[in-house]
């Protein structure tokens, strides 16, 4: 189960800039966790979630074990989010349409039963890549109603004041398990083969069903359902079209995505090609990044309200970074550029994510969140094949840093478009003991002239 995030909350006041969410008093980085039924929607994540980073590492050396090639496992990776770019809008619809936690008994059985499948196939020896490719497939198709399902539901178990930490700490999950994961998927591939991570997969999601089985469904705050008609997918469209708050965040999440997000090739060419290591080497990368990753989600747990600036500035900082960690001379440095990687990638998905949520309408939430995650995810089945390219071809060096110029480009790009929206202009002032750049409202400026 990889935690999302959710609100089910009253409008919040729609700004241009800044995006303050219901309820910004701090209450304590994991005050979510008071809540029962959150608490065990929570458990049970963080052990399906050990289990799908177990299955994601074991998939994406198992197929360069196979075949060799960078690109393969950009096919990979573009098998398992295709679904999201095709179809996501229509899991938004279902998600408005049905009980959520309904969705989620069929959505979390489902991704068990591809993970046992794989299992079985490399167990029995007979795994041929084919056989990543479907179940990445079917994996994906399932994500795309599970996904914003399962975020909207956490604002039914959480109610509108908790919303912020709630996301911070969904994403505090899932770095967590992504800590763990990879380290125990190096020592079981190490040990018994990788068969037997698959199987911890499968068995995982036997976690979250317990969790949703046993929650008080007195106490959920359940959204009122969309009724059945024609045009919602529009109506989603439209509503998002017409808020620069929403449509901005969204654009630059869907170029960090597509462009920034390749790790499952980059680090496994960096540990396989570069530093010529073996799957201990792949898994400690994942295992540095995820640290960083955390670090990011405790602090978004801790931040009171969610800026639009922020989303932009750390957006610029992730693009800058991974340029550098592509031209990093040693491996002592490239690890290093790792964490600060984790940190901002997460701070980037958790504003946007939480900036989105709370500029929503409740009715209107499940479909724009299948829109951001189709954004979001949707275009690493563009992203992953042409950078696997670009990795045989031209070296993982090459690759990363033309991902990371394109992410900065783009943030600086909606940065401008985001001031430009909330009426502010870039004031600079080169006099000794002034802030050189800062945004200040356009009146202000013209005053200052």
């Amino acid at each position: 189960m990889s935690t999302g995030s959710g609100a089910d909350s009253a409008p919040a006041p729609k700004s241009t800039h800044d995006t303050a969410a219901a309820g910004s008093t701090r209450r304590g980085t994991f005050s979510s966790l008071a809540i029962r039924n959150y608490r065990l929607f929570f458990s049970g994540a963080i052990v399906s979630n050990i289990g799908t980073w177990m299955a994601r590492i074991t998939q994406d050396w198992l197929v360069l074990q196979i075949t060799g090639s960078s690109v393969a496992v950009g096919i990979t990776t573009a098998m398992q989010f295709l679904p999201m770019l095709l179809f996501g809008l229509y899991g938004g619809v279902i998600a408005d349409r049905f009980a959520k936690r309904s969705i989620l008994f069929v959505t979390q059985s489902a991704m068990g039963l591809g993970g046992l499948f794989l299992a079985a196939m490399t167990l029995s020896g007979h795994v041929q890549v084919w056989h990543v490719y479907v179940t990445a497939f079917f994996t994906g198709l399932v994500t795309v109603v599970d996904n914003p399902t399962r975020q909207s539901f956490v604002s039914e178990m959480v109610g509108p004041d908790q919303v912020r930490n709630a996301v911070s700490l969904n994403s505090a999950n899932f770095q967590s398990a992504r800590l763990v994961g990879p380290a125990v998927a190096g020592g079981v591939m190490a040990a018994v083969g990788p068969g037997w991570a698959f199987l911890a997969n499968g068995l995982s999601f036997l976690a979250p069903l317990a969790g949703l089985a046993l929650m008080r469904t007195a106490e959920l705050r359940p959204t009122k359902l969309a009724p059945r008609g024609k045009g919602q997918l529009r109506e989603g469209l439209d509503y998002v079209s017409k808020r620069p708050e929403l449509i901005w965040p969204i654009v630059l999440v869907g170029f960090v995505g597509t462009f920034g997000f390749n790790f499952p090739i980059w680090l496994s060419a960096f540990a396989h090609d570069v530093f010529h290591g073996g799957s201990g080497m792949y898994g400690l990368f994942n295992s540095l990044m995820a640290i960083g990753s955390l670090i990011g989600a405790l602090l978004a747990a801790r931040r009171g309200t969610t800026r639009l600036r922020l989303l932009a500035g750390a957006a610029g900082l992730f693009a800058i970074i991974e340029v550098a960690a592509a031209m990093a001379p040693g491996m002592v440095l490239f690890v290093a550029l790792l964490l600060p990687i984790g940190v901002l990638g997460l701070t980037v998905n958790v504003t946007a994510n939480a900036s989105v949520q709370m500029a929503t309408d409740p009715e209107m939430r499940g479909r724009v969140m299948s829109l951001f995650m189709m954004v979001f995810t949707g275009g690493t089945p563009l992203g992953g094949p042409l950078f696997g390219w670009l990795t045989d071809e031209y070296g993982v060096r090459v690759s990363l840093a033309l991902g990371g110029l394109i992410c900065a480009v783009a943030s600086l790009g909606v940065g401008l478009m985001l001031a430009r929206a909330a009426n502010l202009r870039l004031k600079v002032d080169l006099r000794r003991g002034r802030r050189h750049l800062e945004f200040v409202p356009r009146e202000q400026l013209a005053t200052a002239a």
